[in-house]
């Protein structure tokens, strides 16, 4: 019970929970999906209300695996499809924004406490050390034992790269 309330009593709590206990069984792969980010309108209270749900669940979920002695083979990752605008919008809102987005990555072969990359004072432009989705991606695989540029063909015959040729970002590899 103590572990099940450290998770939170929310559906995105519950699925990390499950993929705790998956991974401890021998899941390869394990998707949480926490929906309600599009915050084009009343994005303050919204994401106060998201990073609610989304903080003891993600921080349950690395404890657990951490005592289970399975976070340094299980890779965790955690990001949307692209950031925000750092100016708020007539809807008290944030609109996509493609420029600038963040992700956490955590265990499986991570160095822990690194952040990496800097965006200007208002978040509207990278500063320093740009990261490519092709170089995330790079990563992502590499820390899972995949070659980033391996080829595979499509059911249709269509050359597909794995990570679009990214380049693993080595700095955040311990």
């Amino acid at each position: 019970a103590t572990v099940k309330a450290s998770f939170g009593d929310t559906d995105f709590g519950r699925g990390c929970l499950v993929a705790s206990r998956l991974v401890e069984k021998g899941a390869r792969f394990v998707e949480v999906v926490l929906d309600g980010w599009d915050t084009h309108q009343n994005n303050f209270e919204r994401v106060a209300k998201l990073m609610s749900v989304l903080d003891p669940a993600m921080s349950a979920l690395v404890s657990d695996l951490e005592k289970k002695n399975l976070l340094a083979s299980t890779l965790i990752l955690v990001m949307g499809d692209f950031g925000r605008t750092p100016k708020i919008n007539a809807n008290d809102g944030r609109d996509h924004f493609p420029a600038c987005s963040t992700a956490v990555l955590a265990g499986g072969g991570i160095r822990g406490g690194v952040v990496y990359g800097e965006t200007d004072s208002e978040g509207a432009k990278v500063t320093k050390d740009p990261v490519a989705i092709a170089d995330l991606f790079a990563t992502a695989a590499t820390l899972l034992g995949m070659n980033p540029h391996e080829e595979v063909i499509s059911p249709i015959g269509r050359p597909i790269t794995l990570t679009d040729n990214g380049a693993a970002l080595r700095t955040l590899i311990s």
